[in-house]
């Protein structure tokens, strides 16, 4: 596994993190300053380079937590990080799903059967994770792979190869970010979340044209949208986010808000709009705690088997078949979710969603 950057190889600035701390960014949640993209370009170069001392890292990282990142700050971050990805684009343009990477404990994740329906009804998908990343290390995407026999720890190439073959692909974090990597055990001594928790989600290994991710508030998925317009190494055309169950891209049952963004609107210009939908007229009638599982890893695993080979009907399949609407038009392969849903459905009744399972299997 590739290690950080020795400090000793690296050129900085006049910036370490201790001078941001105490000039900048470390008086507190109201009178800190946001830092240029200069100062927050050397912060995150002095982090993967494994410079600073370790008690610094932690109240740089908590004084960032404090004061909230802003878009130019999170941009620096992303993109300094993107330098070091090692990104592989299938020929395939997929959906690019990241979901946070430090998983979800109480309910089922069915990011693995969506993509899988959406890639047999023609929507590529991408999906990527770690493993047990901190702070809460439960499952991802990942632990619900490996519950259906497919294969995750992989490099690139083969990730990229995956989803030209089977219509859907897995990225695995310690093959294609290995500067994140090594930011494991650190994270793990935080406590709490950090701005990596944020910024890794937005890799995009695949170099994806389309972004599909969660939020909590719609004002984190403003700030999203604002990073990536920030960034001066991605490229978008379009992200399309939504309020997902214990901040994973699963929706959530009921009222719920969509935030979508376009890179070129009606006018040539980009444009963000939000607007609520009510799952219940996208046939997903019930409750968040309908979809509550014992073993989330063994349990998604099942009831994504059950739902792509049309064993299984109940709440379970028509979350999975809205979720899976949902990468078909945010790919712009339907102009509605109506049209999405109808298409997901119909993969699951002619078997293709099973054909895709059964190819990721046999990769």
């Amino acid at each position: 596994m590739a290690k950080a950057t020795e400090s000793t190889s690296e050129t900085f600035g006049d910036w370490p993190l201790k001078r941001l701390m105490t000039e900048v960014c470390g008086s507190g949640p109201k009178s800190a300053d946001d830092m240029s993209r200069e100062q927050a370009t050397e912060a995150i170069r002095r982090i993967f380079a494994g410079e600073p001392d370790h008690t610094t890292l932690g109240a740089f990282w908590l004084a960032n937590r404090w004061k909230r990142n802003n878009p130019e700050e999170l941009a620096a971050y992303v993109d300094e990080m993107s330098e070091r990805v090692a990104s592989v684009a299938p020929e395939a343009d997929p959906v690019d799903c990241g979901a946070n990477y430090d998983g979800k404990g109480e309910t089922a994740i069915l990011g693995v059967a969506a993509g899988v329906v959406a890639a047999g009804a023609g929507t590529p998908v991408v999906a990527h994770s770690g493993d047990r990343v901190p702070t809460q290390k439960q499952e991802s995407y990942k632990h619900v792979l490996d519950e259906l026999g497919v294969r995750t720890e992989i490099e690139p190439a083969t990730s990229a190869e995956m989803v030209d073959e089977t219509g859907f692909g897995f990225y695995y974090q310690p093959a294609f970010n290995p500067a994140v990597q090594e930011l494991w055990d650190r994270r793990d001594m935080m406590g709490v979340r950090t701005f990596v928790n944020t910024i890794e989600t937005l890799a995009n290994p695949a170099d994806a044209d389309v972004h599909l991710g969660s939020f909590y508030h719609l004002a984190f998925a403003k700030k999203v949208v604002e990073t990536f317009e920030e960034s001066q190494f991605h490229d978008l055309d379009r992200v399309i986010m939504f309020q997902g169950m214990e901040g994973y891209d699963d929706i959530r049952p009921g009222y719920t808000k969509v935030a979508e963004w376009d890179a070129d609107g009606d006018a040539g210009d980009s444009s963000f709009t939000d607007y609520e939908i009510e799952t219940p007229e996208y046939g997903m009638d019930f409750e968040e705690a309908d979809l509550e599982v014992d073993d989330v890893a063994a349990d998604s695993a099942a009831i994504t088997e059950a739902v792509v080979t049309g064993e299984r009907t109940d709440q379970f399949a028509d979350a999975v078949a809205l979720n899976a609407a949902f990468r078909i038009y945010a790919r712009g392969d339907a102009g509605s979710l109506e049209t999405g849903l109808e298409r997901a459905r119909a993969a699951i009744d002619d078997g293709d969603a099973a054909a895709v399972l059964d190819d990721l299997r046999a990769f």
